[in-house]
C-alpha cells in the first residue's frame, strides 16, 4: 500500500501534495471499476436489469469513489496539509472510505457519526486507525465535526462538497463507467437508473451526465419514506425537512443537502423502512450475498418502475447501484431480535416482491402495496 506521507519532503507543501495526488491516481488505476451484474425476472420479460456491485470497491461500499475525490479537492484546493488531521461526518460507510484513503497518505482522521450507526461500521473506522466521535440524536454531526476542524483538521465535508468534488463530465465516474459497461448489452441506453440519495453527489453526478452525453435515459431516486430530498424533489425547496425518521443507514436524510440537485432528477420513489428491508433479503437469495438497506431501497423502486413498464409494454434495461457489503448490518437490519425489537417485519414485503418477480396469477397486476409508492 502506497504511504505518500512518508515520501514528503519536510516543509515542501507542494511535494507531498504531488506525492498524494499520485498514490490517489494510483489507487484509482487499481479500483478503477466494479462488477455490473445481470438479472432477469419472468414476471417482468423483456425488462434487463442490472446491478452495480460498488460493495466490491476495497473500502466495501459507493463511499469509496466519493472519499476519493473528496481528498483530491481538498489537496488541489490547497485545504490539506502535510501531516494534518482529517475529519468528517458521517453514518458510517463514507467514515470507512475516508479512514482506509486516510491511512494511505499516512493523515490521521475522525469520524463524527450518531451513536446509533450500525456497530460494525463504527469497528471498521477503528480497525483503519480512524477515531470514532459518536454523537447523540441532539447534537448533529456536521456541527461536531466543524468544531473539530477548528482545532486545526482539515473537514472533508461529504454534505457540503460531494456534487462539486465529484467529476460528473467523465473520468471514470460512476455514471461513465455504468453508460460503458452496457454499450454491448441488449438495452445499451437504459430507461432509467435508480440511485438513494446521502449527500445527493451520486445523484448530482448521474443527472448531470446523462444530460452532458444527451442521452434519454431517467434518473430516479429512491429515498426512505417521508424523508427530506423528497420533498425538496416535489417542491424544489432545499429547506425542506424529514417528516419521518429511517433506519436505512446512508440514504434519507433529515433535511435537504446542498450537493441534492432535484432539478436533475425525473421521478422520486419513497420506500417504507420494511420494503427496503425486504428488498435487501430478496437480493441476498438473487445474488447469493448480502447487501445493505439502502440496496434494497434501490432494489423496490426499480421494480416498481418495471411493473409501470410491464404495464404498458415497455421493453428495456434498468440500472441500479449496491452500495455496501451486508456484514455491515449483521446485528441491525439482517438480525430477525433487532428487527422485531424495532417493529419492522418485512414479510409481508417480501412476499410482494416476490409476487412480482415470478409472475404468474399473483404478478398479473401490480400489488397493492407497490401501488402505494407512487
Amino acid at each position: 500500500m502506497d504511504a505518500a506521507g512518508a515520501t514528503a519532503v519536510a516543509g515542501d507543501d507542494r511535494g507531498w501534495i504531488a506525492d498524494a495526488v499520485a498514490a490517489l491516481r494510483r489507487e484509482a488505476a487499481r479500483s478503477a471499476d466494479t462488477h455490473l451484474l445481470h438479472a432477469t425476472f419472468p414476471g417482468l420479460p423483456g425488462i434487463d436489469f442490472y446491478f452495480k456491485d460498488e460493495a466490491s470497491h476495497p473500502t466495501g461500499s459507493l463511499k469509496h469513489r466519493l472519499a476519493r475525490s473528496l481528498f483530491l479537492y481538498a489537496l488541489c484546493n490547497g485545504r490539506l496539509r502535510p501531516g494534518q488531521a482529517v475529519v468528517d461526518a458521517s453514518s458510517g460507510s463514507t467514515a470507512i472510505s475516508e479512514a482506509w484513503f486516510a491511512r494511505l497518505l499516512g493523515l490521521s482522521f475522525t469520524a463524527v457519526m450518531p451513536a446509533n450507526t450500525a456497530p460494525a461500521k463504527i469497528e471498521a473506522v477503528h480497525a483503519l486507525g480512524g477515531h470514532c466521535d459518536l454523537t447523540g440524536a441532539d447534537t448533529c454531526p456536521q456541527a461536531r465535526a466543524k468544531e473539530i476542524a477548528a482545532q486545526g483538521a482539515c473537514f472533508l465535508d461529504q454534505f457540503g462538497l460531494a456534487e462539486r468534488a465529484t467529476d460528473w463530465r467523465g473520468n471514470n465516474n460512476i455514471a461513465e463507467s455504468i453508460v460503458g459497461q452496457l454499450r454491448h448489452e441488449r438495452h445499451p441506453e437504459p430507461a432509467w437508473i435508480v440511485c438513494g440519495a446521502g449527500t445527493g453527489g451520486t445523484s448530482a453526478t448521474i443527472g448531470r451526465y446523462l444530460r452532458y452525453r444527451g442521452l434519454h435515459t431517467r434518473l430516479c431516486v429512491a429515498e426512505p419514506t417521508g424523508m427530506a430530498f423528497a420533498r425538496a424533489w416535489r417542491t424544489r425547496d432545499h429547506a425542506a425537512h424529514a417528516t419521518h425518521a429511517t433506519c436505512i443507514e446512508g440514504i434519507g436524510r433529515s433535511r435537504a443537502e446542498p450537493g441534492f440537485l432535484p432539478e436533475v432528477v425525473d421521478k422520486v420513489v419513497e420506500v417504507p423502512d420494511a420494503a427496503s428491508i425486504a428488498g435487501m433479503l430478496l437480493l441476498e437469495t438473487q445474488f447469493g450475498r448480502r447487501y445493505g438497506g439502502s440496496s434494497g431501497t434501490n432494489l423496490v423502486a426499480c421494480l416498481e418502475l418495471a411493473s409501470r413498464m410491464h404495464r404498458n409494454g415497455e421493453h428495456g434495461s434498468i440500472v441500479s447501484l449496491l452500495c455496501d457489503r451486508g456484514e455491515r448490518y449483521d446485528r441491525t437490519l439482517f438480525d430477525p431480535g433487532w428487527r422485531g425489537r424495532s417493529g419492522i417485519d418485512p414479510a409481508p414485503w417480501g412476499r410482494e416482491l416476490q409476487s412480482i418477480i415470478e409472475g404468474g396469477a399473483a404478478g398479473t397486476q401490480r400489488p397493492a402495496r407497490l401501488d402505494a409508492l407512487l
